[in-house]
């Protein structure tokens, strides 16, 4: 059951997938579409789940689960990996890297592998006072509260 995110309880679990590039208006209204459909339609053991989502920085998709009446179970998981499989093709993106840091440079949104970014820490390119995104964070109340945060409150830190 679709819902909207902003709806759902702070427990519900969360997923991040962070695009390496922002995402067209176009695309977004095609991804938004698609997420609507595939909300509708995701289950665990037959069992309708109660999730909504939302998209920030044009650039990530926040999936949110409330898990109160059913939880995701393995095959729903994998099932919606396979959605966010089917956009990184249609748009020619990648959302599912684990191994890239997305951080803030004042408004614009900086996306770099995690090789780059040790180094810009070595060389003091950016600091535990830069804005990054743990995308780490596990239910709604982590990902307001935690997920927008300077590098030295995130595992970042261990870079700087």
């Amino acid at each position: 059951m679709l819902v909207d995110f902003n709806a759902l309880p702070d427990t519900s679990r969360i997923w991040i997938y962070q695009a390496n590039r922002s995402l067209t208006p176009e695309e977004l209204e095609d991804i938004k579409q698609a997420l609507d459909d595939f909300i509708v339609g995701w289950t665990a053991h037959g069992s309708e789940l109660t999730a909504g989502y939302e998209i920030k920085y044009k650039r990530f998709i926040i999936l949110a689960l409330d898990q109160t009446n059913a939880s995701a179970s393995g095959c729903s998981i994998d099932t919606s990996v396979r959605f966010i499989q089917t956009l990184e093709e249609k748009y020619n993106i990648e959302l599912l890297d684990k191994m890239n840091v997305s951080y803030k440079q004042g408004e614009f949104i900086a996306y770099k592998t995690l090789v780059e970014f040790k180094n810009m820490a070595k060389n003091k390119s950016v600091s535990k006072k830069t804005i990054v995104f743990n995308n780490l964070v596990a239910n709604k109340f982590e990902y307001l509260n935690h997920w927008e945060v300077p590098a030295e409150e995130s595992w970042h830190s261990r870079f700087m």
